[in-house]
């Protein structure tokens, strides 16, 4: 029976790693999805006859529970309310592992100095903070709080002395000082370490939310390893450092997207900043267009490029905008979708929302793929997106300076489709609607893509 669970075992881990590649690709994802929880299955399966912690009444009632759970929810939840999704399941997953710590903890209070001792309490930590972030990162995408910073003065100072007491009474609770009760000792550091959750996410703004789900991510990856070392469990520590090594690679990443240290997006505070005059946002003007304006601009031009954004997916327009994409194509009109890797709320976000409306794979780029031929392109369609174009980013003065930006306004012409002038995450104004070649689209996202259909359609 052992060498079968060890095959199992084995079996499950190569399967994650299978997954975690096929998710390199939009075209390969679902596979990927289905391939690694098929794995974790495997996983639960061998653990169970390994372990035999639990009858197999116990385990079908839980996995009926939380299928249903998870079945329901994921069929309801709405394509924009994705990242809260993605936050809440950080959450969960960093609360399972710190409570598997928690019970090996309680299990031996007086386990004193060693290593499996600190595991308990590093794996106790990270799920602490994966656990109260993540819900915390929940509330400001779901608006139950303000998405702006929240700062104050000796902020950073005081998440270092925070950090630093978590250390100390981490080593009391092992008994490294002698004289304290080490339950006690263990509930003020798990009670610290939820606190450091929520201490490190509320002075991160909206536009810094895509890193902050991809970190938190990683956060639980790294806390299901932990707790795989406190129970031993060889594809819980492998399964769990994939998902902590992949999230701090896409981190870095959309870090990268964005112009921002790791350190900056953990520790300080970017969109909706408080030291904004927005007081003259979108009182400049601006050219207007209607659907059949934009028509014409869009029906007789060799190239165009499609930028999506978090409007898009408000909007849920994504299927319409399809429709105009195959349109065009049908008339001669060569299409490409160039995606910013912080478009939206969480990684991916955008290509998601296109292949939920079919648009090929190949006809996605990314922003080094694309930013080239912007210079070469007849009209740039944005639908939704805002800071990700803006090309206040080139000014060193600009509180966005040197994020990478999609370089839309090199095209001939420019058609944004916005519901106002409102600024995004950032907080500023985007010059980029006020620029000669620039045509504003007002409206609805969906209802202003529909009425572009019939317009297109009806053209000669």
């Amino acid at each position: 029976m052992d060498t079968m669970v060890e095959v199992i075992y084995l079996l499950s881990a190569t399967l994650f790693v299978v997954g975690l590649k096929r998710l390199q690709s939009p075209a390969t994802a679902r596979a990927g999805n289905a391939i690694a929880a098929f794995a974790m299955f495997l996983a639960i399966v061998a653990t169970v006859v390994d372990t035999e912690i639990l009858t197999w009444n116990g385990i079908l009632i839980g996995v009926a529970i939380g299928g249903l759970v998870g079945g329901i929810t994921a069929r309801r939840v709405e394509m924009t309310d994705m990242p809260q999704l993605v936050g809440i399941f950080n959450g969960f997953g960093g609360a399972a592992s710190a409570l598997v710590a928690v019970a090996e903890f309680l299990g031996t209070p007086t386990i004193g100095v060693g290593t499996t001792g600190v595991t308990i309490l590093i794996g106790t930590a990270i799920g602490g903070v994966t656990f109260t972030g993540s819900f915390l990162a929940f509330a400001k995408l779901q608006g139950l709080m303000t998405g702006d910073p929240i700062t104050f003065p000796g902020q950073n100072i005081l998440n270092a002395l925070l950090f630093l007491g978590v250390l100390a009474v981490g080593a009391m609770t092992l008994g490294a000082f002698g004289g304290q009760d080490p339950l006690t000792m263990f509930y003020v550091f798990c009670g610290l370490a939820m606190l450091m959750g929520v201490l490190l996410v509320i002075p991160i703004g909206g536009a810094d939310m895509p890193v902050v789900i991809s970190l938190l991510n990683s956060y639980s990856g790294l806390a299901a390893s932990a707790a795989g070392f406190v129970i031993g469990n060889m594809v819980l520590i492998i399964s769990g450092a994939l998902v902590g090594a992949s999230g701090l690679i896409l981190t870095q990443l959309m870090c990268k997207g964005m112009n921002r240290s790791l350190a900056n997006v953990a520790f300080g505070g970017f969109g909706g900043s408080a030291n904004v005059d927005r007081s003259q946002i979108g009182k400049r003007p601006v050219k207007r267009a209607d659907a059949e304006a934009v028509a014409l601009e869009l029906g007789y031009v060799n190239s165009l490029v499609v930028v999506p954004g978090y409007g898009l997916a408000v909007a849920q327009a994504q299927h319409e905008l399809r429709k105009v994409g195959d349109l065009l194509e049908e008339r001669g009109v060569e299409v490409k979708y160039a995606v910013h890797p912080v478009a939206g709320r969480m990684p991916g976000h955008m290509n998601v929302l296109l292949a939920e409306a079919d648009v090929s794979y190949d006809k996605l780029y990314d922003l080094e793929e694309v930013n080239d031929d912007f210079s070469n392109t007849d009209v740039v369609l944005i639908v939704g997106a805002n800071d990700v174009v803006n090309p206040a980013a080139r000014d060193p003065e600009s509180i966005i300076a040197g994020m990478p930006i999609l370089n839309v306004d090199k095209a001939r012409r420019v058609i944004v489709m916005k519901r106002s002038l409102s600024p995004g995450f950032a907080g500023i104004d985007n010059d980029l609607f006020y620029m000669d070649n620039t045509l504003m689209f007002f409206g609805d996202a969906k209802e202003q893509m529909s009425e572009l259909v019939r317009e297109v359609r009806d053209l000669p």
